[in-house]
């Protein structure tokens, strides 16, 4: 129980990935508050630069739909150790695949799945010994949805990636703790790059969401299915 109560975060650096949404932003929140210190990163500087405001953080802006982006960010840390890594960025579609449009699904693979990916290489060199790595997937890389079929593709390309790479990475004492949270009152449904989010039932709670994750981070725990937050 010590570990839940912040032991395990405590004095630890944590570049928070994705930290102006709603979900990365509480989970920065958490940690901050758990006596870590964070670096945040996002694409929007205006609200990157309030947020590390608040809660008196480093801030680093990048876009990782660009090559470059992901590499950039890790580049930008300097010296700076670095015992985590939280990857809470995400862009979400709607619509039958006979009218999804290739820019829709350049950028949804690029931000939920190939962003991570190129960051996790240029990272996990850069992590303490003792590391961990938290990746957000979503339900649906557990049960792909009809009408989000690329945006289930790009979430289970992620979890998949991620939990090859914990069997690597047990060599050098990282862990990967891979995250698949159910439907959660972020508001990202409602700012889909293409098309309309049908009737969904009411989300979970983003803050409690957000503590269970920190919890598991503390706790030294690998895998949080759906299921985990009921």
């Amino acid at each position: 129980m010590d570990e839940l109560n912040g032991n395990g975060i405590s004095g630890k650096h944590f570049l928070v990935v994705g930290a102006t949404g709603e979900l990365g932003s509480r989970i920065a929140g958490e940690l901050k508050s758990r006596g870590a210190e964070v670096t945040l990163s996002g694409r929007d500087q205006e609200k990157l630069g309030v947020l590390a405001g608040q809660l008196g953080a480093h801030s680093i802006a990048a876009d990782l739909t660009l090559p470059g982006g992901p590499a950039g960010i890790v580049d930008a840390l300097g010296d700076q150790p670095l015992d985590g890594v939280v990857y809470a960025a995400g862009v979400v579609a709607f619509g039958a695949l006979a009218e999804l449009d290739d820019d829709t699904l350049d950028e949804l693979l690029l931000t939920n799945f190939v962003g991570y990916a190129r960051l996790l290489r240029a990272v996990v060199p850069r992590l303490n010994k003792g590391g961990q790595v938290v990746q957000i997937s979503a339900v649906v890389a557990e049960s792909p949805t009809a009408g989000m079929a690329a945006y289930s593709a790009s979430k289970a390309a992620l979890s998949a990636f991620g939990k090859a790479a914990a069997l690597e990475l047990r060599r050098s004492n990282v862990r990967v703790l891979d995250v698949r949270p159910p439907h959660t009152e972020t508001g990202l449904a409602t700012r889909p790059i293409d098309g309309q989010a049908p009737r969904l039932p009411q989300g979970k709670d983003p803050d409690a969401v957000a503590r269970r994750i920190v919890d598991a981070m503390a706790a030294g725990e690998r895998d949080l299915p759906s299921s985990s937050f009921d």
